[in-house]
C-alpha cells in the first residue's frame, strides 16, 4: 500500500468517524434538552401551586393547610403538564 492510498484511505475513516459523532451529538443534546423542559416543568408546577398557597395562608390565616393542599395540587397539575409534553414529543 502506498503513501497516497493509506493517506485516503485514513480520511475516508475520519469523515466516516465525524459524521457519525455528529449525528450522535445531535440525539443526544435533544434528548437532554426534552429531559430538562419536563423537569422544569414538573418544578415550576410544585413551585407555583405552593407559593399560591403560601400566598393564600397568609392572606387568609390557615398557615399550614394551603400551603399543603396547593403543593399538591401543583404535584398533579406538573405530572399533567410531563404526561402532556412526553405525549406530544412522540408525535
Amino acid at each position: 500500500m502506498s503513501k497516497d492510498q493509506f493517506k485516503t484511505r485514513l480520511q475516508i475513516a475520519k469523515n466516516k468517524l465525524s459524521r457519525k459523532n455528529q449525528k450522535n451529538n445531535g440525539k443526544n443534546s435533544s434528548s437532554i434538552g426534552a429531559a430538562f423542559k419536563l423537569s422544569t416543568e414538573l418544578v415550576a408546577a410544585v413551585a407555583v401551586g405552593t407559593i399560591i398557597g403560601f400566598i393564600l395562608d397568609n392572606t387568609f390565616g390557615t398557615k399550614p393547610w394551603l400551603i399543603i393542599i396547593f403543593f399538591f395540587v401543583g404535584v398533579i397539575a406538573g405530572i399533567i403538564n410531563v404526561v402532556r409534553s412526553a405525549k406530544n414529543m412522540q408525535n
